[in-house]
């Protein structure tokens, strides 16, 4: 039977399958345009399960923040060029606005769908490896950072004691400017407070028997080596915890510091009151 050119061009942008392809489909299907879809996803299908124990482990971050809602959503693939292709690009930011639309929590069934319906298109493995979605209340403000090509992804949240501080410039850039410092430096925590009593003691340990094992440490007093420990775990903790840690664009300026001087600039008392991190493959 004869197969209309057009036919296969239109399946072709149906599908993303070759121009072959797509004609030996409508041949096989004997020029019905469906089963020929059908046959191709259903082939595509196959080659992807073929390649499901292969990893995913590049990818990309993706955040849209609607309102008070915020969702960070990591989409995975096995290669970078895939990672690159403006149609898995465009999937991930499909998936958060799903996610904003439904008002969806964790990934289910009509989101993994989703990916799946591209993975057989492209034919390869792919996996929607999280989501997370952050809200704000009255007295926060969102914001986020994008670093790279996409393998990091931070939002944050500052409060503020009075609500119309948070729509001034000075916080907004100090919102923007927080989620980059984040993405730059990766905090454990947002202060001590919120840091493992338990870890704590085993880093002290730690810091402990490295002194033991310092000629220099030798026959100082007790009193004068638990100080020089506590100095440790001070600094440890410095570099861990984001309040302690020298903000990215004055290092000089703890973030606590600084967070301080932009509340007293606009009238409010800010706070930090929360982040989250998302790296591809973490």
């Amino acid at each position: 039977m004869e197969i209309k050119a057009s036919d296969v061009k239109n399946l072709r942008e149906k599908t993303g399958a070759g121009m072959m392809e797509c004609k030996n489909a409508l041949v096989a299907s004997e020029g019905d345009f469906a089963a020929a879809e059908k046959f191709l996803k259903e082939k595509g299908l196959a080659a992807v399960e073929k390649r499901a124990d292969r990893a995913t482990n590049e990818g990309k971050i993706f955040i849209k923040i609607k309102d008070n809602t915020a969702v960070l959503v990591e989409l995975a693939s096995e290669t970078d060029f895939v990672a690159r292709n403006p149609d898995f690009i465009a999937l991930g930011g499909q998936i958060a606005d799903k996610v904003l639309e439904k008002g969806y929590s964790e990934i289910n069934d009509e989101l993994s769908s989703m990916v799946t319906d591209l993975a057989t298109k492209i034919r390869e493995n792919m996996s929607l490896k999280r989501i997370r979605v952050v809200k704000a209340d009255a007295n926060e403000y969102m914001s986020q950072y994008i670093h790279g090509d996409g393998n990091i992804g931070v939002v944050v949240k500052v409060g503020a004691d009075k609500p119309e501080a948070l729509s001034q410039d000075c916080v907004k850039d100090f919102a923007f400017s927080l989620a980059l410092h984040i993405a730059a430096f990766n905090p454990m925590a947002l202060d001590r407070s919120k840091i493992d009593p338990s870890f704590i003691k085993e880093q002290e340990e730690i810091f402990r028997k490295q002194m033991e094992q310092d000629e220099k440490m030798k026959g100082k007093p007790a009193g004068v080596i638990d100080n020089i420990l506590q100095g440790k775990i001070n600094k440890y903790l410095s570099d861990i915890c984001l309040m302690d840690q020298g903000y990215v664009k004055d290092e000089k300026l703890t973030v606590a510091k600084v967070t301080e001087d932009i509340g007293k600039q606009v009238g409010a008392k800010l706070s930090i009151n929360d982040y989250v991190y998302f790296k591809v493959g973490q």
